[in-house]
Order: C-alpha cells, then sequence, then structure tokens
C-alpha cells in the first residue's frame, strides 16, 4: 500500500490549491478546481456515484455491500492549501528509512533539524516525503484526500470487507476558515463523519478552539510634525496602545494545550490610518467571551483619552468548540478508539489548538471529529508526511467502518 500511497500523494502535493483570503468567490481560486475535478474522474473510475456543485464541494458513495440498518459514516478532507507560504511547483522529496538525522531541503539553505523540530523522531525509520525547501509540501490537507482515496480503493478490492454506506467529501478553502460555509449537510447525508486532518499517530480529536477575528482600524489626525504639538494623533501609536494593554504572555509563542490566546495576525499603517488584525482563540466558553469583551474595553479605554472616537473595532465569530456537540455521542469517540486499540496505536485526544472544518460541521447537524493523517509541519517548507502513519490512517479507516457495520 505504500507505493500506492507515494504514487497518489506525489500526483496531488504537485497540483497548487492555494486558497485566496481576499477572494470573496467559492472556491476562493480556480486552481482548486484542478484537484477536484482530477478527484471526481478517480472516483468515477472506481464505479462510485459522484456529485461535483458549483461551489467546488465534491461527495461522493460507497453503498454498503450488506444488509444493514448501521448509519451512514462520512470522511472529509479539504483540498486546498494554505496561503502562509509559497504553493507553486511543489518538488516532493523522497527519504528511505529515516536515519534520525538532519534532512536538507533541496538546494534551498533550509534544512529540517531534530534539535528545532524534535518531534521528527518520532517517524525515525520510516518513509518520508519532505519539500526541497521552496514551498509547503500540501500535506495539509492532500494526506487526508490520498488516504480516503486508498481506503475506497481497497474497500472496492475487497469485497469479502463488509461495510454499510460510506459517504466521502472533498472540500474548498478550509485553510481560510471557510470550509463548511457552504456545505450542504442534508445533501451530504451522513449519520456522522470524520476528517482526515490531524498530524500525528493516533491523533483523535474532539475538542477545538472557539474562534474569532478583530478587525481594528486606528484614525489618526495628520499634521506637519513640526506643528504637531497638541495636535497629531499617530495611528501607529494607538496601534501599539491598544496592542499594550494585551496581556505580553497571552501570545501563541507562550501557550500551549487548553491556554487560549490573542494573536496579532496582520498590521499596517502611517500617521493617517492603521488597520490591525487579531485572531482570539480560546478553548473555554466563558474566556473566550471574556477575550472578545477585553478588547472592547480597551477600545473603550484608548477612546475615552481623545476628543473622537480614533479606534473602531469589529469582532466575528469563526467557529466554536465542537466537543459541546461531539461529546454527548460518545460512540463516535469510542468507535475510533476500538480501532486504534486493535491497531496497538495510542490515542491523544488532546485537543486541538486550533479548528477544523468539523468544528463548524459539527453545529450544523454533522457531528465530526478528527483523526491523524501523518504529516507535521504544516503551512510552510519543513512540512513532512509520513507514508508509514498514512499507511496506518487508511487502516483506522477500513477498521472504522467495519465497525460501524457490525452496530
Amino acid at each position: 500500500m505504500k507505493e500506492q500511497i507515494i504514487e497518489r500523494l506525489s500526483r496531488y502535493v504537485k497540483i497548487n490549491t492555494q486558497s485566496d483570503p481576499n477572494s470573496e468567490t467559492t472556491p476562493s481560486t480556480e486552481r482548486q478546481w484542478d484537484l477536484l475535478r482530477l478527484l471526481e474522474s478517480e472516483l468515477k473510475a472506481m464505479g462510485l456515484d459522484t456529485d461535483l456543485d458549483r461551489h467546488g464541494y465534491l461527495f461522493a458513495t460507497l453503498e454498503a455491500n450488506i444488509e444493514t440498518d448501521a448509519p451512514t459514516i462520512g470522511f472529509l478532507a479539504h483540498v486546498d492549501t494554505s496561503p502562509d507560504f509559497n504553493a507553486a511547483n511543489v518538488n516532493p522529496q523522497m527519504i528511505d528509512n529515516y536515519d534520525g538525522g538532519v534532512i536538507t531541503l533541496g538546494t534551498s539553505g533550509r534544512e529540517i533539524n531534530p534539535e528545532v523540530f524534535p518531534d521528527i523522531l518520532k517517524v525515525k525509520g520510516h518513509t518520508l516525503m519532505t519539500t526541497d525547501g521552496t514551498s509547503l509540501l500540501g500535506a495539509d490537507d492532500k494526506a487526508g484526500v490520498v488516504e480516503i482515496m486508498e481506503a475506497l480503493q481497497y474497500l472496492i478490492a475487497h469485497p469479502e470487507i463488509k461495510h454499510g454506506r460510506i459517504r466521502v467529501g472533498f472540500t474548498p478553502d478550509e485553510e481560510i476558515g471557510r470550509g463548511p460555509h457552504k456545505f450542504d449537510v442534508e445533501r451530504f447525508d451522513a449519520d456522522f463523519a470524520y476528517t482526515m486532518d490531524g498530524s500525528q499517530l493516533g491523533e483523535l480529536q474532539f475538542e477545538s478552539f472557539n474562534a474569532a477575528e478583530a478587525k481594528i482600524t486606528f484614525d489618526g489626525v495628520n499634521v506637519h510634525p513640526g506643528s504637531a504639538k497638541d495636535k497629531m494623533v499617530n495611528a501607529l501609536n494607538l496601534a501599539n496602545a491598544f496592542h499594550q494593554a494585551l496581556p505580553a504572555n497571552e501570545v501563541p509563542e507562550h501557550t500551549e494545550g487548553y491556554e487560549g490566546f490573542f494573536h496579532l495576525m496582520e498590521l499596517n499603517g502611517n500617521v493617517e490610518k492603521a488597520t490591525a488584525q487579531y485572531i482570539i482563540r480560546d478553548h473555554d466558553s466563558t474566556s473566550f467571551e471574556n477575550r472578545k469583551q477585553q478588547l472592547i474595553e480597551i477600545q473603550k479605554d484608548i477612546n475615552s483619552r481623545y476628543y473622537y472616537d480614533p479606534v473602531h473595532l469589529v469582532i466575528n465569530d469563526q467557529y466554536r468548540n465542537m466537543a459541546e456537540k461531539i461529546t454527548p455521542l460518545q460512540h463516535i469517540i469510542d468507535i475510533p478508539k476500538a480501532v486504534y486499540a486493535e491497531l496497538n496505536i495510542t490515542p491523544n485526544t488532546e485537543p486541538i489548538r486550533g479548528g477544523t472544518d468539523g468544528s463548524q460541521l459539527s453545529f450544523m447537524g454533522l457531528p465530526t471529529p478528527n483523526l491523524f493523517t501523518g504529516c507535521d509541519n504544516f503551512h510552510g517548507p519543513y512540512e513532512y508526511a509520513s507514508i508509514d502513519v498514512m499507511a496506518q490512517a487508511v487502516q483506522v479507516i477500513l477498521g472504522i467502518v467495519q465497525k460501524v457495520a457490525e452496530k
């Protein structure tokens, strides 16, 4: 199976499917259609019924091969890759039997050093796919796409494996937070689903952040600096004052586990006007609401110091902690746990310090935990995928569909 995974992943990662947060279309980029249409043709070649809608949501069905009242199960992965780093001209490198040393990424001058990325030692001895250092790999989430496709191919080739009705979905724009925005839960028609969008072996995630973004505009008063006394209001200083009012240690680089944060994503401006974009994250809903209120109080405080209101704040919720919808449905957590046990995989149920499409889908009526894919160091040139762990992820999918059929 490893050879098939390598071949399929190599083909998929070479297709640039980067999404664009500044686009208002769905998908946000035309290039995502390239992989979606390829997947559609490959699914049809397997003999599956497919449905690719005008927004780039590709659904397919593998019908049950037994008479069963078992629930319909779904598997989901997103086709887009992150806009955070170059995604064009991906040139994957293969490493057989990784020896635990430094991995040189082509001639880019970059390397994956275990002293900097110690988690790579967890895949010592594995077959790895890396970048050449000039692009991201796109295994987030093309590894998940590959795993679903390989599982389907295997089930079709092995009808002795009994299963109920299976729905699969490949979706756009997850990396810019819009993956589920036009996802038709009723049309997908599954009782529950799993996103194949995790990282290291054993991940089984059903807790995510509560998430919001804040967009702030700072209006200054620009006066010639030679005559600015008691007249000028520097928008850059307003932005700095706002940022300094936030707790210095509640940022991504100083938090872990269940600790929330404020993250300054972008800052632009001059004396006349400045803009800032923050994301707000917290697993606890009360703390999350308190964080949003904290921004409002800082805005009020700064505005109170001036004869006009120079700070304008807009906060938009992005997604909520899916644990609220998933933990009451213990069986959809117990099923993959049982499969992990049979495969001697230790489950890691630590909360996601982020979100998946499942975070939103769970509140749309499709409870959707997240499973591992075998890749790491997402969104940059140090991304890699363990082919060995990907093969185990395929086995997990096969195990889940059999467990569900037994219900």
